[in-house]
């Protein structure tokens, strides 16, 4: 790998984790779209699955505290979610799957829920009805599942399912995002880890962190501070565009 192009791929990180933390994201998607996109696209798929988890639990981290801090976090909804995710993703992390037809579903899952959530009215903390157990336990189980099959956080499906049934607010809705994104990252990184297939490199996780950990501080502060609505959901579409793009990607070449 060039010095350039080792440049251009951690600008890309650092974008990433801006953007993505101002919504409570980790980054997943946007990290395993910029490795792909470079030299490291040549690595194992549990190679990427990893590393990408290892910066989820950063920048997930840092938006949690910053969300937290900013009194956005409901644990009464968040919690169930969580709690019912762990084990799930623990069993998504030992899961290999490459398929065409789970690609093309996703893809139109995450174009459907940038348009719905263009399209949705300002949510007022009146209109918000957090889910009853029986109903997030088993969403929190099947985001979990898939994001440890996938290899990314599940924010990408949380925040869109939360917002598009009125269950939160979109700064309610990040700080929610940011902790089930922390523990799925977390039990999806053990499952695999606990499958034998520890190839992680330390000196890796460490040049990607030195970026990641500027830029989640940059955008979950901005997110969790000053941001308007209008502007969280925006970004969370943006967000959403990008993991969409990565999985067409995958399908093209």
């Amino acid at each position: 790998m060039s010095e350039l192009e080792l440049v251009l791929v951690l600008v890309g990180l650092f974008f990433m984790a801006t953007l993505f933390s101002t919504v409570g994201h980790g980054g997943a998607s946007g990290y395993l779209a910029i490795l792909s996109l470079s030299s490291f696209g040549t690595m194992e798929s549990i190679w990427l699955k990893q590393h990408v988890w290892s910066l989820n639990l950063i920048v997930a981290g840092l938006a949690f505290i910053q969300f937290k801090r900013n009194g956005h976090f409901n644990s009464e909804l968040a919690l169930p979610f969580v709690i019912f995710s762990i084990p799930m993703a623990i069993i998504g992390g030992y899961v290999s799957l490459d398929g065409e037809i789970y690609d093309f579903l996703l893809i139109i899952f995450l174009i459907l829920a940038a348009w719905r959530i263009l399209s949705i009215k300002r949510i007022e903390v009146g209109d918000v009805n957090i889910p009853s157990l029986k109903v997030s336990g088993p969403v929190g189980g099947i985001i979990g599942f898939v994001s440890g099959i996938i290899g990314v956080g599940g924010g990408i499906f949380l925040t869109p399912i939360l917002l598009l049934n009125s269950w939160a607010t979109p700064k309610t809705a990040a700080a929610a995002a940011s902790i089930f994104i922390w523990i799925t990252s977390l039990s999806a990184l053990s499952g695999s880890i606990i499958s034998g297939q520890v190839v992680l490199e330390p000196e890796k996780i460490i040049m990607f962190a030195s970026v990641v950990i500027m830029g989640g501080y940059i955008g979950s502060r901005f997110g969790a501070g000053n941001a308007h609505e209008i502007y969280i959901r925006r970004s969370l579409v943006g967000v959403l565009i990008i993991a969409a793009s990565k999985r067409i990607a995958s399908l093209i070449f």
